[in-house]
């Protein structure tokens, strides 16, 4: 993906806005620039983290010829003496002559000299304890490599770690991995009009970003601790910059609410500036959500930190998470930008002249449709609420009944899949 280099506020205030394809491209391109540190952690501490290297075995899988049933494992015709057990877990002696057999249990290494593995439920026994029946023609073992081969790329790097993952690292002989570690994240709440509790009234809103955003963080794969999580902060510039300053003393991201226009409360882009902050974005060329932004602060250590500036509507918020802050989080990690799937439009949806429209769907997987979602409104949850993702309207597009368009979906908790 390209890049640009990032703007002063100055420079910035005088850009139109971006693209919206060319804006993740860019806070993707400084994702990668900053990439977290890579870190090694037992396997059970890895869920949600990304893979650093490919993940290998370490022997082949499976390392050992492994009965896939409970039978007799058998040398030559039968009927068989039985000799011995071969129990899962130990490494039995050879079978070296004809007619002899041992009892074994699935997952149990096959004894050296076995012709055939016979099942218990298709085996019968001799009054005088032999061993009687016909084994099937094709091997009731596994063999060795024939899941993978020792060294051989299974995943690799940039892969999010879950709980399926984990378990093939172990089966591969893995006790940690090297990983990326998780971006730790903050919210900031700006806005004096804002209710932290109870119904709205009286010129006075409730806050749905506050409870509602470090959700969908998490399910972006970010550590967000309550303590993370502050405000209504003051609607003054000190108190946007203290906060923003004591934030990114912990956090890898910082996401703001409300406060990215130039309204006589809006001290986001002075506080930016108080801080040095370069801007990667500063707005974009999206409906809803267009005066959303992505600026990176170098910290005392020299490490990039970002604030990512949300919109203060609800789904124009939404809007900027899914547009920067998981491009920009997909780099900082190391994992590639997905791939948007595609549906085609049940419904037209109009477009938004030069803008791209991120317009609320449901999406009927079967049919490979997406269904436009009401009560969209920028300031409105009750359309996200029933929504899968938002179909992208390119600028200049219509929205026809049957045109397939791209879907950004709304993100899963790590380990889930849709």
């Amino acid at each position: 993906m390209g890049t640009k280099t990032a703007a002063t506020a100055t420079e910035a205030a005088a850009l139109p806005p971006a693209d919206w394809e060319e804006a993740r491209s860019r806070v993707y391109a400084a994702g990668l620039a900053a990439a977290l540190p890579v870190v090694t952690r037992p396997l059970a501490d890895t869920d949600g983290h990304t893979l650093a290297e490919p993940l290998s075995p370490r022997t082949d899988l499976p390392a050992f010829p492994t009965s896939s049933v409970d039978g007799w494992a058998v040398r030559g015709p039968g009927p068989w003496d039985v000799v011995g057990r071969a129990l899962a877990g130990n490494t039995p002696p050879p079978l070296t002559a004809d007619g002899t057999t041992v009892e074994i249990a699935t997952g149990a290494m096959v004894p050296e000299g076995t012709s055939a593995v016979l099942r218990v439920e298709e085996s019968s026994r001799t009054p005088d304890g032999r061993v009687t029946g016909t084994p099937r023609p094709n091997p009731e073992w596994r063999e060795p490599g024939e899941e993978a081969n020792a060294g051989e790329e299974l995943l690799p790097a940039g892969t999010p770690v879950d709980p399926a993952l984990i378990g093939l690292a172990a089966s591969c002989g893995h006790d940690q991995l090297r990983v990326r570690r998780q971006p730790r994240a903050a919210l900031l709440v700006f806005g004096d009009e804002l209710l932290s509790a109870g119904p709205p009234g009286f010129g006075r809103v409730r806050d749905a970003l506050g409870p509602a955003v470090p959700g969908w963080l998490r399910r972006y794969g970010c550590q967000v601790r309550p303590a993370d999580v502050v405000g209504p902060v003051a609607d003054t510039l000190p108190a946007h910059v203290a906060a923003l300053r004591a934030a990114l003393d912990s956090a890898d991201l910082v996401c703001t609410t409300g406060g990215t226009m130039h309204g006589p409360v809006d001290h986001l882009h002075p506080a930016l500036a108080a801080l040095g902050a370069e801007y990667v974005v500063n707005t974009v060329a999206v409906r809803p959500g267009f005066p959303m932004l992505l600026a990176r602060v170098a910290g005392a250590d020299g490490r990039l930190r970002f604030v990512a500036g949300l919109p203060g509507n609800p789904q124009s918020a939404i809007v900027a998470l899914v547009s920067l802050v998981a491009p920009l989080l997909a780099g900082l990690t190391g994992r590639p930008v997905p791939e948007l799937p595609h549906a085609a439009l049940a419904e037209p949806v109009p477009g938004r002249g030069a803008y791209t429209h991120l317009a609320l769907v449901r999406l009927d997987r079967a049919a490979g449709t997406a269904h436009p979602v009401r009560h969209v409104g920028s300031a409105m949850l009750r359309g996200l609420a029933g929504a899968d993702g938002f179909a992208v309207i390119r600028p200049g597009a219509t929205g026809e009944v049957g045109a397939r368009v791209p879907v950004v979906p709304l993100p899963l908790l790590p380990g889930e899949r849709s």
